[in-house]
């Protein structure tokens, strides 16, 4: 009998501690989960070259525009800017479109773009303004750049550069001082929690080299010293239609799909020197994660993560927020004071002291 009584205790021992572990577990599990502080994602795209003979600058932008897309980031999430429409330049053969590869596959150009500057909007100005969020009140939502302290961005530049700048249009250009301080005032203000920085032009990594800000993983296509290279021209169009680094840069994000496991460090460890043409630098000393846990989709795509709770929330009408429209957003019409109508409005949790932003 007392055998009996001590097999049964031991068991019962046995459970607890079985259970005890799962619960620490769970809570590791949990913890890890929001560890990131990751909770949305943008994507600044800049093309900084006008002129037909720069047709691979814009299809190399447009080829990471239709891939974070397709990835899941939406249109109100990324800022595009283009300083030249050549898929409306008269010497296009085919007009209305832009082809990244001579097999003309894909138009990148596609029927939905959404460019938020173009032509000579694209300046070193707007762009230090639209990342540190320094823009006047008439500028619409859709050309804002509007992320947090949980904002992950991704950052891609491509033109034409050299050892410490990268020039705007052939009028002007931004020097690696200058990129470095624009994020440095994003981070000073709650505007990041990480920044994934790539850049194609010649002697690329000259404008990481100055990065002074936490939380930036940098890449770029070129050491100082050496150019960045087209991939391929078409016979067709008549100029090169995209450059080496962000040709291999597509193939492997084309395999990605928004469910994918890939990490940033396989990536960055797929470029080899003797396709690309050029050495990839990559600077991680200002970024704290293991690259080797980071999965692409944390700057490529928007995958979230999401806590179910049993929470109850009262979405009365009269608990909802009326004045939370700056008076920017407002204007008078037939003498009466009007506000746009917010896109999130707030309302109250009623078990908790917290505001819940739907």
């Amino acid at each position: 009998m007392a055998a009996i009584r001590n097999t049964c205790l031991s068991s019962l021992i046995f459970v607890v501690i079985i259970a005890l572990i799962a619960v620490v577990y769970a809570a590791e599990d949990q913890e890890q989960f929001f560890k990131r502080g990751h909770t949305n994602n943008w994507a600044v795209l800049a093309c900084t070259s006008r002129y037909w003979f720069n047709y691979r600058h814009i299809a190399n932008t447009l080829s990471i525009y239709r891939s974070v897309k397709r990835l899941g980031i939406p249109d109100s999430q990324i800022i595009l800017m283009l300083a030249d429409d050549v898929a409306c330049d008269p010497r296009n053969s085919k007009s209305g479109t832009v082809y990244n590869n001579a097999n003309q596959q894909i138009n990148v150009y596609g029927d939905d773009i959404e460019v938020d500057y173009r032509g000579y909007e694209v300046t070193v100005e707007n762009l230090v303004r639209v990342l540190t969020g320094r823009l006047p009140d008439s500028v619409p939502r859709s050309k804002r750049l509007l992320t947090d302290e949980r904002s992950n961005i991704l950052v891609y530049m491509t033109g034409h550069g050299g050892n410490g700048f990268l020039k705007f249009q052939d009028a002007e250009e931004i020097s690696d001082v200058e990129l470095a301080n624009a994020f440095e005032q994003m981070w000073q203000k709650r505007r990041y929690h990480e920044i994934f920085f790539a850049i194609d032009t010649c002697q690329a990594s000259s404008m990481l080299e100055k990065f002074y800000s936490p939380n930036i993983l940098g890449v770029a296509s070129s050491l100082v010293g050496e150019d960045s290279h087209s991939h391929h021209h078409d016979p067709e169009i008549g100029v090169a239609v995209i450059d080496s680094w962000t040709y291999y840069t597509l193939s492997y994000l084309e395999r990605i799909k928004p469910t994918s496991k890939d990490k940033m460090h396989n990536l960055l460890q797929s470029f080899d020197k003797s396709l690309v043409m050029s050495t990839t630098k990559i600077r991680t000393d200002l970024y704290k994660r293991d690259l080797s846990k980071v999965p692409i989709t944390d700057f490529f795509g928007s995958v979230r993560n999401v806590e179910i709770v049993n929470v109850s929330l009262d979405v009365d009408e009269k608990k909802f927020s009326q004045n939370v429209m700056p008076e920017s957003q407002q204007y008078y019409q037939d003498g009466i004071r009007r506000q746009y109508s917010t896109q999130f409005p707030i309302i109250e949790v009623s078990s908790l002291n917290d505001k819940l932003y739907l």
